[in-house]
């Protein structure tokens, strides 16, 4: 998606970018970093204990309870999945649909990935019964599955898993010997945080579940500030023993890869930790106007005749237009890689076909980023952001008509 050329269909260096929040660095971070800017010493791996505590305060605010010596801060949510998979060892089980750069991880360790259905009401969260059978059928052809990846705030499907579902999903997964991995990226995007229970699978299952966070998902630091967070179960008997200790193991991956967090960038991301309302505040209210954006964008999508889960985090929606398979037909569009290719080039932005998150080619979905909605210069996307109705800004109204539009064309 980063480049469309032809031959650049297929690695993994052209995949879908992140859901971006639109907001330029706050100033308190940017005089941070720039503070630090003379900062000589590396930041050790895993994050020297200044930002280790941040993260664990971060982990105990969400109800998490844990020590310094329980996180782990890594350069990036990919070096930090990377690792944690290493660390695991087995093959992983994946929901389907799912972000797409879990799979290249799995991948790259030479480990295979298998993904299971979810329920109807939720992605990000494998369906307990199909999550069974899909162990039961691994293991009778000889696989190894060890590990259950999973979002409780989801990408791409933009929805929260319900309590009961997530509960499910664990203690099979628990009760089959796999570990949890619970990707909480999205969990400070609720679009109506108080309307909505989400619930850490940790809570559930605290000594067979770890969970880590990229920051700039939640929008704590800017996307171009790379830094993701891990909460391991709190410290046990076990962990005497390296040998046998996750994070022992997984601190060995990070400093073999040299995926240490800039030293320059750690006091800045220590204060975002902290979540003073600096930080924290314009975050939550970037969470709401991208919420408002994807409701429009929902509204659209069902206007056109396709279907869509209603979108309660993230900044995105994941839209399935299988029901206008006969007007894509018209237009040479049978497929996720056509229709990427066909709203990308209509719309100029990248719009990623299901196939890039698990799906089969042949399901005709695609995930519609809402940043694009906020504008086109920094002026409008800021004033986006602050606007109380953003959807009744002419750069927003624009762009909402051109998405219907191109839909309706489709249609």
């Amino acid at each position: 998606m980063r480049e469309t050329a032809p031959e650049g269909r297929g690695p993994v260096r052209y995949g879908p970018p992140v859901p971006e929040s639109g907001r330029s660095v706050p100033p308190e971070l940017a005089a941070l970093l720039a503070a630090a800017a003379g900062r000589t010493a590396p930041e050790p791996p895993g994050g020297g204990p200044v930002l280790r505590e941040a993260a664990a305060g971060y982990w105990w605010r969400r109800g998490l309870r844990g020590h310094a010596e329980d996180s782990l801060v890594a350069p990036g949510a990919p070096a930090l999945l990377l690792a944690l998979l290493a660390a695991h060892g087995g093959d992983v089980l994946l929901p389907r649909p799912c972000p797409a750069w879990w799979t290249p991880q799995v991948r790259l360790l030479g480990r295979f990935a298998y993904h299971v259905p979810t329920a109807p009401e939720a992605g990000g969260v494998p369906d307990p019964y199909a999550l069974l059978e899909t162990v039961r059928r691994v293991r009778a052809e000889g696989g190894d599955p060890r590990v259950l990846l999973l979002s409780v705030a989801d990408d791409p499907t933009a929805g929260v898993a319900p309590p009961e579902l997530v509960r499910e999903s664990c203690e099979a997964a628990v009760a089959e010997g796999l570990h949890v991995i619970s990707d909480e990226t999205w969990r400070d995007t609720l679009h109506h945080p108080q309307d909505t229970v989400l619930v850490s699978p940790a809570e559930m299952c605290p000594d067979d579940v770890t969970v880590l966070a990229d920051l700039a998902g939640g929008g704590l630091v800017p996307g171009s500030w790379p830094c993701a967070i891990a909460r391991f179960p709190p410290t046990g008997p076990a962990r005497a023993d390296r040998y046998r200790d996750p994070r022992a193991r997984v601190l060995d991956v990070l400093t073999a890869l040299g995926a240490v967090t800039a030293a320059p960038v750690a006091p800045a991301v220590a204060h975002a930790l902290g979540e003073p309302e600096d930080v924290s505040v314009p975050a939550r209210r970037a969470a709401g106007v991208h919420g408002r954006l994807a409701a429009a964008a929902h509204r659209a999508v069902l206007d056109a005749g396709a279907l869509a889960r209603p979108p309660r985090a993230g900044r995105h929606l994941y839209a399935d237009l299988g029901p206008l398979r006969p007007g894509l037909a018209a237009h040479g569009v049978t497929d996720s890689l056509e229709l990427e290719n066909h709203l990308t080039a209509r719309l100029g932005r990248p719009v990623p076909g299901g196939h890039r998150f698990g799906d089969e080619l042949g399901a005709l979905r695609v995930r519609l980023d809402t940043a694009p909605l906020l504008g086109t210069t920094p002026p409008e996307r800021a004033e986006t952001l602050a606007a109380r109705e953003p959807e009744r800004l002419p750069q927003v109204t624009n762009a909402l008509a051109a998405l219907s539009a191109a839909l309706r064309e489709l249609a």
